[in-house]
C-alpha cells in the first residue's frame, strides 16, 4: 500500500509518502525534497571556489542528520575534479514496525520527518538563497532513467519560494480526511 498525504493539514501543508511494504511488519514514512536549481548552482560555485568550506557544509548536514532519529539519503551531484558537486535531493524517512504502531507514534513520527526536512530547508534557504522557483537536476534519477521509458507530467514541477505562506500550495482541507 503507498498513500501520500500532506502535513501540516493545511494549503501550505508537505507531501508525504506513507509505504507498508508487502510482507513486512512495518509502515514507513519518508519525503523526498528536490533542491532548487538556482540554489544548487551556487553550492556548485561554492565547491569550486572553496572545496573546504562546502565540504565543512556537507559534513555538518550530515552530522545534524545523523542526530534527527532518522534513516537519511543525501543526493550529492556527480564531483567535479576532486570537489563533490551540490546537493541535489534529500530523503528522509522512519519506519514504525506495527507492535509499536499507535496513533501517537505514527503522528509524532510524520512531524519528525515533517521538521527535520524544514530544518534542512531552512539551513538551505540561510546559506545559498530562496532560489529561482524551479527544481534541479538529481544526477542519481538521471541514472535510474536511462533505457526507461520517461513518463510526461501533465503540468510542470514548481517550487514556491513565497515565504510569506509556508511551503506548498494547491490543497483542498476538505480533501483530506
Amino acid at each position: 500500500m503507498h498513500l501520500h498525504v500532506r502535513y501540516p493539514p493545511t494549503k501550505q501543508g508537505h507531501l508525504f509518502n506513507i509505504v507498508i511494504p508487502k510482507n513486512r511488519n512495518l509502515a514507513l514514512i519518508y519525503s523526498i525534497t528536490r533542491v532548487d536549481e538556482g540554489q544548487q548552482k551556487l553550492m556548485a560555485e561554492l565547491s569550486s571556489e572553496d572545496n573546504r568550506e562546502w565540504e565543512s557544509w556537507l559534513h555538518e548536514t550530515r552530522l545534524t542528520l545523523a542526530s534527527a532519529d532518522l534513516d537519511w539519503v543525501l543526493h550529492v551531484g556527480k564531483p567535479k575534479k576532486s570537489a563533490s558537486g551540490p546537493l541535489q535531493a534529500f530523503n528522509l524517512s522512519r519506519p514504525i514496525w506495527f507492535d509499536g504502531l499507535t496513533q501517537n507514534e505514527f503522528m509524532h513520527t510524520l512531524r519528525k520527518v515533517w521538521l527535520t526536512k524544514l530544518s534542512l530547508i531552512h539551513q538551505i534557504k540561510f546559506e545559498f538563497g530562496p532560489g529561482i522557483g524551479k527544481p534541479g537536476p538529481v544526477d542519481d534519477w538521471a541514472k535510474k532513467r536511462t533505457g526507461k521509458s520517461q513518463r510526461t507530467q501533465q503540468r510542470p514541477s514548481e517550487i514556491d519560494t513565497d515565504e510569506t505562506g509556508g511551503f506548498g500550495k494547491d490543497f483542498d482541507p476538505l480533501e483530506w480526511a
